[in-house]
C-alpha cells in the first residue's frame, strides 16, 4: 500500500528541495540580521556550496531534492530576475549624467570581453567563458542564471562561476573600504567604484555603506545601470546561439520571456506611481526567489571537481575580477565626482 507522503513527492516532486531551500533561506535572512554586512543572497549561495561538501547529504541533493533544487535554479530564479526590474527607475539612471553612463557600460562592455576572451584563451569548457563574462560584468550570480537559460547547457556550466563570481564578491565587501580608504577616495568615488566594480546587489550595499549614505546612493544606482544592461546582452546572446544553433527544437527564443518580464518591470517602475508598499512587497519576494535559486545553484558545486578542473577558471575569474576593479578605479576618478 503506497502512502500519502509518497503519493504527494510523486505528483510533486520539487517539493522536498524547494523545502530545504526555503529552510536555507532561512537561516540566511537570520544571518543578515544579525551580520547586517553579510548579504541574504551571497549567504545563501555559501550554504548551497557547503551542504554541498558534505559527503552525507549528496545523494539527497542528487536524489529526492533534485527536482525541487532544479525547479528553485532556473524557474524560479527567471521569475526573481523579474521583480529585479521593479528596483530600476530610468530616471535615476539618468540622474548620473550621460559621461557617468557611458563610462559605466564601457567598463561593463569590455569586462565582458575580457572575461569572455580569457575564458576562450584557458580554454575553459562549455559555456563557463559566457557565464563567467556575464557573472563578473552584469550582477553576479543572478547574471549567470539568467545567462544560462538560454545557453545550449541549460545551465550544466553554471556552478564554477556561480562559486567564482560569489567568493570575489564576498572578498570584495572586506578588500574595498581599505583600498579606498588608503587612496584617499571620496564618499562619492568610493560608491561609484563599489557600484561599477562589485557584482552582486547585495554584496555593493554591503560594501558601500562602509563609506556613509552618500557612497551607498551613488553605488547603488551605479549598480543598477549595470543590471538594465542583463536585458539586451541577454536578449543578443540568445540571438546569436539561435542563428548558430542545429535544429530548431534546440533554439532558444529569440527575446526570453523573463527578459520581457524584466524590460516591463522596468517600464512599470519608471513611468507608474507604485505604492512603496507594493515596491516593499515585490522586493521581498524578488530576495526570496533569488535567494532559493541561488541556494539551488550553490548545492552544484563539488571542490574536488573545482580542484581538479577548475584551475584555469579560477585563473580566468581572478583575473576579470583584477580588471574590473583597476579600469572602474581609473575611470571614477576621472569622473566629475564630488
Amino acid at each position: 500500500m503506497t502512502s500519502t507522503p509518497d503519493i504527494s513527492r510523486r505528483r510533486a516532486p520539487w517539493v522536498p528541495g524547494v523545502a530545504v531551500a526555503a529552510i536555507a533561506l532561512g537561516l540566511a535572512w537570520g544571518v543578515h540580521l544579525v551580520l547586517p554586512a553579510a548579504p541574504i543572497l551571497t549567504v545563501c549561495v555559501l550554504l548551497g556550496i557547503l551542504v554541498a561538501q558534505i559527503p552525507q547529504a549528496r545523494s539527497a541533493l542528487d536524489g529526492v531534492l533534485a527536482p525541487g533544487l532544479t525547479l528553485s535554479a532556473k524557474r524560479l530564479l527567471r521569475i526573481g530576475v523579474v521583480l529585479l526590474g521593479l528596483k530600476l527607475s530610468l530616471v535615476d539612471v539618468a540622474g548620473l549624467g550621460w559621461l557617468t553612463i557611458v563610462v559605466v557600460i564601457a567598463i561593463l562592455a569590455a569586462t565582458f570581453l575580457v572575461t569572455w576572451a580569457l575564458g576562450r584563451w584557458a580554454r575553459l569548457p562549455g559555456d563557463q567563458p559566457l557565464l563567467l563574462a556575464a557573472g563578473f560584468s552584469i550582477c553576479g550570480a543572478s547574471a549567470i542564471g539568467a545567462m544560462s537559460a538560454v545557453t545550449r547547457d541549460r545551465g550544466r556550466d553554471a556552478a564554477t562561476p556561480v562559486a567564482l563570481v560569489t567568493l570575489c564578491g564576498t572578498a570584495a565587501i572586506a578588500i574595498l573600504p581599505p583600498i579606498g580608504a588608503a587612496l584617499g577616495l571620496t564618499d562619492m568615488q568610493f560608491g561609484a567604484w563599489t557600484g561599477a566594480s562589485v557584482h552582486d546587489v547585495g554584496q555593493v550595499v554591503a560594501t558601500a555603506q562602509t563609506a556613509g549614505a552618500s557612497a551607498l546612493a551613488i553605488a547603488v544606482v551605479v549598480k543598477l545601470t549595470r543590471v538594465v544592461m542583463l536585458a539586451p546582452v541577454v536578449a543578443i546572446t540568445s540571438v546569436v546561439i539561435r542563428r548558430r544553433g542545429g535544429g530548431a527544437g534546440t533554439r532558444p527564443p529569440i527575446v526570453p520571456l523573463f527578459v520581457v518580464g524584466f524590460l516591463i518591470a522596468v517600464v512599470i517602475r519608471t513611468f507608474l506611481p507604485i505604492p512603496e508598499t507594493v515596491i516593499g512587497a515585490a522586493d521581498v519576494a524578488q530576495t526570496v526567489l533569488l535567494g532559493l535559486a541561488l541556494f539551488g545553484l550553490g548545492t552544484g558545486i563539488r571542490f574536488e571537481k573545482l580542484v581538479r578542473t577548475g584551475g584555469r577558471a579560477v585563473a580566468v575569474g581572478l583575473a576579470s575580477w583584477l580588471f574590473i576593479a583597476v579600469v572602474s578605479l581609473g575611470a571614477v576618478q576621472l569622473l566629475p565626482l564630488a
